[in-house]
């Protein structure tokens, strides 16, 4: 793997609409490797990008921030900061969709993408976050040790990747 220094930035929706090939990648690995995040074994590049052309209008109009891992080469991590619409919840955000290519983990990148989301959320007003993940992830464990609260956890929530219901464990953040 190239080895460059990664650098967390933003995309705005024209730069993510030119990228939908390696924003794709990214979300079929992490099913592909039996990440619980919305979507089931088999997941294809196309429905991916599909996927992510759907984020765009959010992108476009702010409700929704892109944030992502660039080794310089390709897009290798992202973390999706999607703000909370209702008039009385204007200080709150949820995470959601942070990931990273199995081939670049264990190289801090998971924290560095959850710090820079935190910092955007606060730059954004917005001081509380929430997010879930199946419970027993590298998540979990990633959440756990960021300071993250965890205030539950609904058994048979979600479906793993090959099918199977999973347990979720919801957190949130106060910033």
């Amino acid at each position: 793997m190239h080895t460059a220094v990664v650098t967390i930035r933003e995309l705005d929706a024209a730069e993510a609409e030119t990228r939908l090939g390696e924003l794709a990648v990214i979300l079929v690995d992490a099913v592909a490797h039996g990440a619980s995040v919305n979507f089931l074994a088999g997941f294809t590049l196309a429905e991916a990008a599909a996927f992510w052309r759907g984020q765009l209008p959010g992108i476009a109009d702010g409700s929704r921030h892109l944030l992502v891992a660039d080794d310089g080469e390709r897009l290798i991590g992202t973390v999706v900061l999607s703000k909370a619409p209702q008039p009385n919840q204007q200080h709150r955000a949820d995470v959601g969709k942070m990931l990273v290519l199995s081939g670049a983990r264990r190289r801090g990148l998971g924290r560095r993408l959850l710090d820079a989301v935190e910092a955007l959320a606060a730059a954004q007003g917005r001081n509380l976050l929430m997010l879930d993940t199946h419970t027993g992830s590298a998540g979990e464990r990633l959440y756990s040790g960021s300071g993250w609260t965890a205030f539950g956890v609904v058994p048979g929530h979600a479906l793993t990747p090959d099918g199977r219901p999973a347990p979720t464990s919801f957190f949130y953040k106060q910033l």
